[in-house]
């Protein structure tokens, strides 16, 4: 058994192992569990470069940055997320995260 930072260790070692652009975005959501919101996010930087048209990197830009407060990103990555995502259950789940927050000037 291990905690999130044994998690992220180990996402960090099969990323140093293979590269791939799949495991640093699930090696972010470890990270962001183990230390915070903000350090996840700071480890999707450059992945729009190879998941840019794939709506899993927004979605979780989304929910990091929602997490983190920064409701405008997160508001943003959602939509983002939307507009890249074909699996109606996902566009469900992606709609009512989008629907839960409070977005200044929203009216709400």
């Amino acid at each position: 058994m291990g905690g999130p930072g044994v998690i992220a260790g180990h996402y960090a070692a099969l990323e140093t192992q293979t590269g791939s652009a799949i495991v640093r975005l699930n090696r972010a959501v470890a990270v962001a569990e183990a230390y915070g919101p903000r350090a996840g996010l700071a480890l999707l930087a450059g992945l729009d470069a190879v998941l840019g048209s794939h709506h899993r990197l927004a979605t979780v830009r989304g929910e990091l940055a929602r997490r983190a407060g920064d409701v405008n990103l997160a508001a943003a990555s959602y939509r983002t997320a939307l507009d890249l995502c074909a699996n109606d259950a996902e566009r469900a789940h992606i709609r009512s995260r989008l629907a839960e927050m409070h977005i200044p000037g929203r009216g709400e």
